[in-house]
C-alpha cells in the first residue's frame, strides 16, 4: 500500500487533500508516491491551522504508525520534483507551475501561496520595525508622561519612597510606563499581556502620549485607528479606551493636550476586514501597499486571533512611515485559520523585559535609570514589552491561581485548587457532564429575561452576562447540541425543530457578509420589532446603536447561547460555565481551557472530569511555521507552541 493509500484509508486527509495530490497525479503520472502524500499532507496542514507542513516530522500532523519515508530522502524528492519550487527560483521555467514550495531554512513544504503570505508578512514586520518613527522628541513631553505615570522614574519622590518600602523593580506600573515610552520610539511595537495586566489602559496613555508630542512638535496631531479582528473584540476595545480615557482626564492633563483629544481619539473600533476595506466576492481588500490605509498609527487588539492571511495583509497596508501596535495574550488559543502569528513574533521579539540599548539611552529622561537594556538586538528584540500577570477579576473573584495554574499545564495545583473550595466565584462540578440538569432554572431565567428586554441594545447588553462554552461543535457537550436544546425550551417547541427565528433567539455570525458589514462571530438577537415582525439586531457603530435585519436577510448564522471557546475569543462575560467533553482529545489543550476561564468577570463554572481536565493542560495547541525564523529568531529562543512526544521535539523556527 502505498502512503498516499495509507494516509487516506485512515482517515487523515480530506476530500479535497486526497482530490489535489490525484490532481497532481494525473497531470504527471510519474511523480513519487511520497511526493503525493506530502502534497495532500501540506494542503491538511493548512486546514489543520498550520502555515506548513514538516517532512522531518509527520507525526506533528498525523499521529499515527505509519510507514513514514526516511526524512532526509523524502526532502531530496520533493527538492527534484517538478510540482515544488525552491525558495526565490523566480528564474526556473516550472516554477511558475509548481503549487509546492521547499523551504529548506525553515524546514516546511507550504502550500505557494501561503509562503508567499509568511514572507510577505516578515518582510512587511521588517520594514516597519526598520523604521524610526519620526514623531518629535520625547524630552518635548516629559511633564505629561510623568503626569500620567507619576511612579515610573526612579528619581521621583513616590518611585523613591516605594523603593524604600521595598516595592522593588519591575513592577506593574514600571512595565505600563515602558510601553508607553517605548511607543514615542518604535514604529512596531508589541505589547503583551494576560487579562487585567492593563494593556487597554497602558494604550489610553500612550496614545495621550503621541497626541501631546505631535502638539510639542508642532505636527497635526496623529491619525489613529483601533481594530481587533472580531466586531465583539472590536467594540469591547472601545468601550475599555473610552473608560481609560475618561480616567485619565479626570486626573488632569496639560490643557492644550486635553483640548486635542475629542475629534483626535478614536470613539470606536472596527474589524480588520471592515478597515481593510473588503471587495465583494474577492479575497483582496481595498487598502494594500499599493493603496496604504490613511493612518499614523493602527492599534490592533486580540492579536493572538489573527491569522497568517489576513495579519500578512494588514502588514502590506500599513504605510511608510506609520506606527503599527500589536496587543495580545501569547497564551491563549491560536487563530482558527492557518498560522499562529502572535506566537511567532514574540519568539522573534524576545521576553519583553528589555530596551535596546538606544531606546534606553534615549527614554532616561521619562524612565530614569531603571529602564533595562539588552545588547542583543537581533529578530524582533526591544519592539515588545510583557506586561506582568495580573488577572481581570472581581473583588470576589479568585481567578488568578487557577488561570496561572493552566497556563503553566500545572494540573495538580489547578484540581487542588477547584477542589479546595478556596476560589471565591469558582465551582468545581466534577463528572457532571450537562449544565441544563445541574443549574437548568437559573440558566434558563437569564436566557428568558433576553426576551424581556426593554430595547434591543438592552438585550444585547444582558447578553454579555453569561455564557456556556464548549471545547466541542457537535456531541451532547457540544455548542450546536446544547442549542438544539436550548432552542427547545425557550422556544417552547416539544417535537420537533425550534423555530427558526424566535423571540429572544440569541445568534452568531458565522460568516463574513462584507454587504451586511457582519462578520464571523459577531452577536445579535432576534426581537419582534413595534410590528411584531422578527428582525434580528446587531451592535451598530456608535455605543448603544444598533441595526435590524431581517432575519431572511443574514449570512450564516447559529444559536449562541452555548458558544465554542474559539468564537468566544475575544470577548468577556460575567458567569462563564465551561463544558469539557466526555472524553478528551486533540481539540483540548491548556491554551484552550486558559481562553476559556478568562473570559470571566465575576464568575466561574466548570463542568467535566479531572481526567479530560488533566489530559487538556498536559497538551500544548500545535501549530508548525517558519515566521519566527524569517523574523531571525534566536536559536535558543522560547518555543511558543511546544508540543508532541519528545521523540517528535520540533527545532527552532519550525513550531510556533
Amino acid at each position: 500500500m502505498t502512503l498516499l493509500q495509507a494516509l487516506a484509508e485512515a482517515g487523515a486527509l480530506r476530500t479535497l487533500d486526497h482530490a489535489f495530490a490525484q490532481s497532481l497525479r494525473r497531470l504527471d503520472p510519474a511523480t513519487p508516491d511520497p511526493v503525493l502524500a506530502a502534497a495532500a499532507l501540506a494542503s491538511r496542514a493548512v486546514a489543520d491551522g498550520h502555515a506548513g507542513f514538516d517532512p522531518a516530522r509527520p507525526r506533528l500532523l498525523v499521529d499515527a504508525a505509519l510507514d513514514w519515508p526516511e526524512p532526509a530522502a523524502w526532502i531530496d524528492q520533493l527538492r527534484a520534483s517538478r510540482w515544488v519550487a525552491a525558495p526565490f527560483d523566480a528564474l526556473s521555467p516550472t516554477a511558475a507551475d509548481a503549487p509546492l514550495v521547499f523551504e529548506p531554512g525553515a524546514g516546511l513544504l507550504y502550500l505557494r501561496r501561503y509562503r508567499e503570505y509568511e514572507a510577505r508578512l516578515a518582510a512587511g514586520l521588517q520594514r516597519i520595525a526598520a523604521r524610526p518613527l519620526d514623531a518629535g522628541d520625547p524630552d518635548a513631553v516629559a511633564d505629561v508622561f510623568a503626569t500620567l505615570f507619576p511612579d515610573a522614574n526612579a528619581t521621583s519622590p513616590a518611585r523613591r519612597r516605594g523603593r524604600a518600602e521595598g516595592a522593588g523593580e519591575g513592577s506593574e506600573g514600571d512595565r505600563q510606563a515602558r510601553a508607553a515610552a517605548l511607543a514615542l520610539r518604535r514604529a512596531l511595537l508589541l505589547v503583551t499581556g494576560g487579562p487585567g495586566t492593563g494593556k487597554t489602559t497602558t494604550i489610553a496613555r500612550l496614545l495621550v502620549l503621541r497626541i501631546a508630542q505631535a502638539l510639542r512638535s508642532g505636527r497635526p496631531p496623529p491619525r489613529i485607528a483601533l481594530a481587533a479582528p472580531t466586531g465583539r473584540a472590536a467594540e469591547r476595545m472601545a468601550e475599555s479606551l473610552r473608560r481609560a480615557v475618561q480616567a485619565i482626564v479626570a486626573a488632569g492633563l496639560d490643557p492644550a493636550v486635553h483640548a486635542a483629544l475629542p475629534g483626535t481619539l478614536p470613539e470606536t473600533a472596527s474589524t480588520l476586514h471592515r478597515l481593510l476595506g473588503t471587495i465583494p466576492d474577492s479575497p483582496a481588500f481595498r487598502h494594500h501597499a499599493d493603496n496604504p490605509l490613511p493612518l499614523d498609527l493602527l492599534i490592533v487588539d486580540e492579536a493572538s486571533m489573527v491569522d497568517l492571511p489576513l495579519m500578512s495583509k494588514l502588514v502590506d497596508a500599513v504605510a511608510d512611515g506609520a506606527q503599527l501596535i500589536l496587543l495580545g495574550d501569547a497564551d491563549q488559543l491560536p487563530s482558527v485559520e492557518a498560522g499562529d502569528v502572535l506566537a511567532a513574533i514574540l519568539a522573534a521579539a524576545g521576553p519583553g523585559d528589555a530596551l535596546q540599548p538606544a531606546d534606553a539611552d534615549a527614554l532616561r529622561p521619562l524612565l530614569g535609570e531603571a529602564a533595562p537594556a539588552d545588547p542583543d538586538t537581533t529578530g524582533l528584540r526591544g519592539h515588545r514589552v510583557q506586561l506582568l500577570r495580573g488577572y481581570r477579576q472581581d473583588a470576589g473573584f479568585d481567578l488568578a491561581p487557577l488561570a496561572a495554574a493552566a497556563r503553566t499545564g500545572d494540573a495538580d495545583t489547578a484540581l487542588a485548587l477547584l477542589r479546595g473550595g478556596t476560589l471565591r466565584g469558582i465551582d468545581f462540578h466534577e463528572d457532571a457532564l450537562d449544565p441544563l440538569d445541574l443549574r437548568r432554572d437559573e440558566l434558563l431565567a437569564h436566557w428568558q429575561s433576553l426576551a424581556d428586554a426593554p430595547d434591543p441594545a438592552a438585550a444585547l447588553a444582558r447578553a454579555q452576562r453569561l455564557r456556556l462554552l464548549t471545547a466541542l461543535r457537535e456531541g451532547p457537550q457540544g455548542a450546536r447540541g446544547l442549542n438544539a436544546r436550548i432552542e427547545a425550551l425557550l422556544s417552547g417547541r416539544r417535537t420537533g425543530p425550534a423555530p427558526a427565528w424566535f423571540h429572544g433567539r440569541l445568534l452568531l455570525v458565522t460568516e463574513n457578509s462584507y454587504r451586511h458589514r457582519l462578520f464571523n462571530g459577531d452577536i445579535g438577537i432576534c426581537l419582534r420589532d413595534d410590528d411584531g415582525v422578527p428582525m434580528a439586531w446587531f451592535p451598530g457603530d456608535a455605543p448603544g446603536v444598533v441595526r435590524a435585519f431581517h432575519p431572511a436577510a443574514l449570512p450564516a448564522h447559529e444559536s449562541a447561547f452555548a458558544m465554542t471557546v474559539h468564537k468566544a475569543q475575544g470577548s468577556e462575560f460575567d458567569d462563564v460555565w465551561l463544558q469539557l467533553p466526555r472524553q478528551a482529545g486533540r481539540v483540548l489543550s491548556r491554551e484552550l481551557v486558559y481562553t476559556a476561564i478568562t473570559r470571566a468577570r465575576r464568575r466561574l463554572h466548570i463542568a467535566g472530569s479531572d481526567q479530560v481536565l488533566r489530559d487538556a493542560l498536559a497538551r500544548h495547541a500545535v501549530r508548525m511555521s517558519g515566521l519566527a525564523w524569517r523574523l531571525g529568531g534566536r536559536d535558543d529562543a522560547p518555543v511558543a507552541r511546544a508540543a508532541a512526544p519528545a521523540s517528535e521535539a520540533p527545532t527552532q523556527g519550525t513550531l510556533f
